[in-house]
């Protein structure tokens, strides 16, 4: 399946716009990484734990979008958008949403 952030596929045609799908993952940091990105914040440096949960995050839901594209009956995503949010009561949560628009080239 091929996705992208641009409205269309150089080289191919859109030949039908099945609608939006989303892709969504809200993910825990467990209290070692806090600590770890402390020391980071601390001393400088990047924290590679954050960066690891970030990262899996993003294609996790990348994943959930694709396989809602598929049922959709497509075969491409175009126009992605990927935001990402702090959430809770002491921003323990981070949420990582995707949302594309599902076609058929």
């Amino acid at each position: 399946m091929i996705v992208t952030t641009t409205p269309n596929i150089e080289g191919h045609t859109i030949k039908e716009y099945k609608g939006i799908v989303f892709g969504e993952v809200i993910t825990g940091i467990n209290v070692f990484k806090d600590i770890g990105a402390g020391l980071r914040n601390i001393f400088g440096g990047r924290s590679q734990g954050y960066e690891d949960e970030l990262t899996e995050a993003r294609q996790s839901a990348l994943s959930e979008l694709m396989e809602r594209a598929y049922a959709l009956g497509a075969n491409a995503v175009v126009g992605i958008d990927v935001d990402y949010e702090i959430l809770g009561a002491d921003n323990g949560m981070l949420m990582v949403s995707v949302t594309g628009t599902a076609v058929i080239i």
